[in-house]
């Protein structure tokens, strides 16, 4: 039944689901270069707040070094001890590493100082509210007609050129909302956080978050389980961090998670430190092959059109290899591109590519190899330029300096974009990168909500660019969540 859905039907459903958002984003909002302070380098203990898959809170406490590359400024941030407001945590888990990074520690200042002025608005909208229905909802909706268009891209025989520009509308907008859909799931504000077991108390909340991150990640060609189950939560705690942020410590380590997943991502656009991964031991010599690092070494300083190109190649690339790799990992069970992590690493993507591969085969014998075709651009074209949605994923983690009159030029980590309520509603709150980082478990369509309680911690305006984000971004690299501090020249 799922793969006679008209295309048209699917989109009808979607303007009548969306009318929920609209109503929940009746502004588009800014992140702001103001009262955000910048890295400083007294010794200070800090705390990071995330939220697992079983939506428990974990506190995260570290000293951080005197050696923290960063940017002084006259607006650091003072110690501060938290509001009675704020959320409460348990011990952490013994097996959670106790060391966060300068950015995350930024964003945990950020919070305690908002929690601090606005604690009962912000408490509220963080403990109580979760995207349930309309997330759920949305979920179902993007995955059935990722599966309905696919089929109809090899039984109608859509030119491949029909099929690209179905891909890019609607396509990679159901591929974008599914990973923030499931995104929200990982932080745990997908169910009603107030509720432990569901479907008649039966299934407690951490076996249907598993199920829903598993399963609701298909059909895609490559697509975000893995990222997400391993890589995800890490990147909040760690992003920006030199020792855990670069790819021979990503391809290299025996951890079950990967130190920030994030790397594999920003390697092709963005500038790191630490030397490069995977490695491969061939006819008794160790050879290093980075997709993502040599396409990057071609780059050239302000070249946006050519760096464009380039990225786009080497990012399309990466990923139809991911794709071949599925194979080889559900035929062997295991994944060789990370040689040293644990039995239950490899058993868990074996399982899911597996299951993906299946679901892939399914769609082939349906409709042929242009269903795959479709499902691999929806997935990868949202990510490249000139989509409007590359401005917000190639940006989210850069190295910009506050500017601002009273911003004392410290380095910002993290931004947003914000380019109306449209484009809001296009990437499911994805563009609201900085408040994310600042709330983690605020889900998707409330998070615009935060400009409006604290409007001095977010820019004014939602008038940005996309395109000239986009040639900016591509024009010259920065470095990675203010990994280097200060260094604004390749």
């Amino acid at each position: 039944m799922v793969s006679k859905m008209p295309p048209t039907t699917s989109l009808l459903t979607a303007s009548a689901i969306l009318h929920c958002f609209f109503i929940t984003n009746t502004h588009s909002y800014a992140p702001s270069r103001r009262a955000i302070g910048s890295f400083s380098r007294s010794k200070h203990v800090t705390t990071l707040l995330r939220s697992s898959p079983s939506n428990t809170f974990e506190e995260i406490t570290s000293s951080s070094s005197d050696t923290t590359p960063s940017l002084s400024s006259s607006h650091s941030i003072e110690q501060q001890q938290p509001h009675n407001n704020e959320v409460t945590t348990p011990p952490p888990s013994s097996s959670t590493s106790t060391t966060i990074s300068p950015t995350a520690t930024w964003h945990k200042n950020r919070r305690r100082q908002m929690l601090q002025k606005y604690g009962p608005q912000l408490t509220k909208l963080e403990r109580d509210s979760s995207s349930n229905t309309l997330a759920l909802s949305l979920l179902a909706l993007s995955n059935a007609s990722l599966f309905s268009l696919a089929i109809l891209c090899g039984t109608a025989q859509l030119s491949v050129g029909q099929i690209a520009l179905l891909a890019v509308f609607p396509g990679s907008m159901f591929s974008l909302w599914t990973l923030q859909i499931l995104h929200d799931c990982l932080h745990g504000s997908l169910l009603n956080k107030r509720q432990q077991k569901f479907i008649f108390g039966k299934v407690k909340r951490r076996t249907l978050q598993d199920a829903i991150l598993f399963w609701g990640s298909m059909p895609s060609v490559f697509g975000y389980y893995l990222y997400l189950r391993y890589g995800h939560l890490t990147h909040h705690k760690s992003l920006g961090d030199p020792k855990a942020a670069s790819l021979e410590k990503l391809f290299d380590s025996s951890s079950k998670e990967f130190e920030d997943g994030d790397v594999l991502f920003v390697a092709h656009r963005m500038k790191l430190k630490g030397k490069v991964g995977p490695k491969f031991q061939v006819g008794g010599r160790e050879i290093t092959m980075s997709i993502s690092k040599t396409g990057f070494n071609n780059w050239r300083e302000d070249k946006p059109l050519w760096n464009a190109v380039v990225f786009a190649t080497s990012f399309m690339y990466e990923r139809f290899m991911l794709m071949i790799n599925d194979v080889v990992v559900a035929i062997t069970g295991r994944n060789y591109f990370f040689p040293n992590k644990p039995k239950e690493f490899h058993q868990e993507c074996a399982k899911y590519c597996r299951c993906a591969v299946m679901v892939r085969g399914l769609l082939w014998k349906m409709a042929g190899w242009k269903s795959l075709l479709f499902l691999y651009l929806s997935e990868t074209l949202w990510s490249i330029p000139p989509h409007p949605a590359c401005a917000m994923f190639v940006t989210n983690h850069g190295s910009n300096v506050d500017d601002s009159d009273d911003g004392g030029g410290g380095c910002i980590p993290s931004s947003s974009t914000y380019a109306g309520r449209w484009y809001s509603l296009f990437t499911l709150g994805t563009n609201y990168h900085c408040e994310h980082h600042d709330f983690p478990t605020i889900p998707l369509h409330r998070l615009g909500e935060l400009r409006k309680i604290a409007p001095e911690f977010y820019k004014k305006g939602s008038n940005d660019n996309v395109f000239r984000i986009m040639k900016k971004a591509f024009s010259k690299p920065e470095f990675y969540a203010c990994m280097d501090a200060g260094i604004q020249h390749m």
